[in-house]
């Protein structure tokens, strides 16, 4: 059985006749006869009695005709719905993104993505990026916006823009408007930072470890798990902490956190889009892409 010879049998059993339905399906009478016979043997069912008043359906051909009905309808709607999808008239997309880019980047974007494509509803997931890719690799996002690369095959990166990691005390502290301070200063400092599987807490390892500080002799009060936790916690007095220049800007501004330099150390870090490698993407997630690309191009 397949769709032609459901589309045929609907126009002969619609139209009461082999040759009217031959004509509504753009085929010859005799091929006609052929689907009807072929369906007619899958079955083990006669569909359609020949008759002075035209082809009249059986029971078992009634009984077909409503199935057949909504078969044929539903691959219409799928047609309809797949037209809509390549042109972005009504798709839904699935965005991951890590800290930074699901509470700053992909917002600032989406007046922008969703004007140009009212049609698309867009539901983004948020965690670190470790837990972006893994959601990308059991495809429930179907791209991820991170603030680290990860070395492992599957996937695609494609670098974004750049992003300045600073040392963020609250504006009590007792290092707060003394300047830079040494790398032998910064040790004996306690610290609120991210989670292990964030892309700051990854950039500030290796910067730390590339100046010659092991991670592992900075005094860690508390590891939490988003930077609105930890911009509280460092406003609160509980210690210093690396963070995102994208995500204190507002707090630097008012005062309510203040900017340490650290003489020999620079941390820095570049945000990539993530996808399964090989896998095209669907038109909305492309439009999206291209979009953050033009934006935040490196």
């Amino acid at each position: 059985m397949n769709l032609k010879q459901l589309e045929v049998f609907l126009a002969v059993a619609e139209t009461g006749s082999f040759s009217r339905g031959a004509e509504a399906a753009f085929i010859t009478q005799s091929t006609v006869s052929q689907h009807i016979a072929a369906l007619e043997s899958e079955l083990g069912v006669k569909l359609l009695d020949r008759t002075g008043r035209g082809a009249l359906l059986t029971e078992g051909g009634k009984l077909l005709l409503e199935h057949a009905r909504r078969v044929v309808a539903g691959t219409r709607v799928i047609e309809q719905a797949m037209r809509r999808f390549r042109g972005l008239e009504e798709a839904e997309l699935r965005v991951g993104g890590s800290n930074i880019p699901g509470d700053h980047m992909i917002p600032e974007m989406l007046p922008i993505f969703l004007s140009l494509h009212p049609g698309i509803r867009l539901t983004l997931l948020q965690g670190d990026s470790r837990e972006i890719l893994d959601k990308v690799a059991r495809e429930e996002v179907e791209i991820g916006i991170i603030g680290s690369r990860f070395d492992e095959a599957g996937f695609a990166f494609t670098p974004l823009g750049r992003d300045e990691i600073r040392l963020i005390a609250g504006s009590s502290h007792p290092l707060a408007g003394t300047g830079a301070i040494s790398l032998d200063a910064l040790v004996r400092q306690e610290f609120i930072m991210r989670e292990p599987g964030s892309g700051t807490a990854r950039s500030v390892a290796q910067a730390l470890a590339g100046a010659g500080v092991a991670p592992a002799a900075l005094t860690v009060r508390a590891s939490l798990g988003s930077n609105e936790a930890v911009k509280h916690a460092v406003a609160s007095g509980l210690g210093l902490s690396f963070l995102s220049e994208i995500s204190v800007r507002k707090e630097l501004a008012r005062g309510e956190l203040v900017e340490i330099p650290v003489d020999g150390l620079k941390v820095s870090r570049t945000f990539y889009l993530v996808q399964r490698e090989g896998r095209q993407l669907s038109p909305a997630a492309r439009a999206f892409a291209d979009l953050m690309a033009e934006k935040y191009r490196p």
